[in-house]
């Protein structure tokens, strides 16, 4: 039988914590990432979704998400940004101050769970690149698709923008190369695109495509603090720059969308520094590799894909020997179990890893048989279950601005 591509299935969540001493799992269905756009859609009338996250009404939204703003890097640069810094200090009811990222806490992961509404376990983007079973080989789910993997049928649920798009106006504010990407076309199409190479070009574009606008869903993306990041370290001079200029950012938009909108700043995911002489390669050591087929995910959550008839405990053992307590060793049916990728559609229980290492503390693991010469360069780092990368603020503001007539 066909799988139904309009409703996910449901399925009760395991109780975290099962495997080992495993974080409990996001909290899918009460305040992860996945509950914002559905809760902005239903904050405005869309009918079919929930306000699960207590969203005021109102004619528009605009949710702004900054790639890689964990919840413990805005509480400690809180001297940087001033607008955002307010906004906190003015409270905002009964809306979260944060919220889960989803799990693996990545990109790929996070921001399809925020673009559909749906656990990865469901959308199956289930990592930065992870095994294609039908394949037989690893494929990137991010920058760089195989041309043998179709985004709509990997990702086959409508997202939330296409739901939206059929009773009010929905936009999407982001960068020229993402219109069409397949990230885009696997999670986050429907409505319209607007693009803008700056962060100013991208306010203005907000500002005219809400302005004629009586109730609108708004989707603005913002990605240098994440570049930043993973190229200089969030402890950096250059992120501390970007998330100066994230705050500015979000003070234009609330002076210049319509008065009375309501502005959501959110992320996918944090991050943390990881030395560099915590970034190991784990390919080097033939009992952390034995009788593995593939090796997937990225340098703090990595997924490896066993050989018919390999010996898991052995390997388990193996890397717990290695790392100890800085890293949570697991298979999947622990992971299942623990609930950590939300329900799991028997389409995309393969794609996960027989086993997977977690890091606990600033570690970094790759294979560099298959890795890019660079990867071992990177500074800022996520993926894993720690606080830093898997806590990310949600603020709810009204805009200020003047530029519209009002709903």
């Amino acid at each position: 039988m066909p799988e139904d591509r309009h409703q996910a299935v449901s399925t009760p969540l395991a109780p975290a914590g099962q495997a080992q001493d495993l974080p409990p799992a996001p909290a899918y269905g009460r305040r992860s990432v996945a509950e914002v756009l559905t809760s902005a859609a239903a904050s405005i009338g869309v009918g079919g979704f929930t306000n699960t996250l207590g969203l005021p009404d109102a004619r528009r939204v605009c949710v702004v998400l900054a790639d890689g703003l964990g919840r413990n890097l805005l509480k400690q640069k809180t001297a940087h940004t001033p607008f955002l810094r307010s906004v906190i200090q003015a409270g905002q009811g009964d809306v979260p101050v944060w919220l889960d990222s989803a799990f693996p806490s990545t990109t790929a992961a996070a921001l399809s769970s925020f673009g559909t509404g749906l656990p990865p376990g469901q959308h199956g983007m289930v990592g930065y690149d992870v095994l294609d079973p039908k394949q037989d080989k690893v494929v990137n789910l991010l920058g760089n698709w195989d041309p043998g993997v179709d985004p709509e049928a990997w990702q086959p649920f409508p997202t939330v923008l296409e739901r939206a798009a059929a009773e009010v106006d929905v936009t999407t504010i982001s960068l020229p190369q993402f219109g069409d990407s397949p990230m885009t076309r696997a999670a986050l199409r429907g409505g319209q695109f607007v693009s803008g190479t700056t962060s100013h070009a991208r306010t203005a574009a907000a500002a005219e495509a809400m302005a004629g606008s009586d109730r609108s869903l708004m989707y603005f993306y913002l990605n240098e603090l994440d570049k930043a990041g993973h190229r200089y370290g969030c402890g950096s001079e250059q992120w501390e720059h970007q998330i100066e200029e994230l705050d500015a950012t979000v003070k234009r938009l609330s002076a210049s969308l319509p008065a009375g909108t309501t502005i959501l700043l959110t992320a996918d995911h944090g991050m943390l520094d990881v030395p560099e002489q915590h970034r190991i390669d784990y390919s080097a050591d033939p009992q952390l590799v034995d009788r593995v087929r593939h090796t997937a995910g990225e340098p703090r959550m990595v997924h490896l894909y066993l050989e018919d008839g390999a010996d898991r405990d052995r390997l388990l053992a193996a890397w717990r020997a290695r790392f100890r307590g800085r890293i949570w060793a697991f298979t999947r049916e622990d992971a299942l179990s623990a609930g950590l990728f939300g329900p799991v559609r028997p389409a995309v229980e393969g794609r996960i890893g027989d086993v997977m290492i977690a890091a606990r503390d600033s570690l970094a693991l790759y294979d560099t048989r298959r890795s890019r010469p660079t990867a071992m360069e990177v500074v800022g780092q996520h993926g894993s279950l720690t606080k830093a990368e898997r806590e990310v603020p949600l603020l709810c503001f009204t805009a200020s601005g003047k530029g519209a007539r009002r709903g």
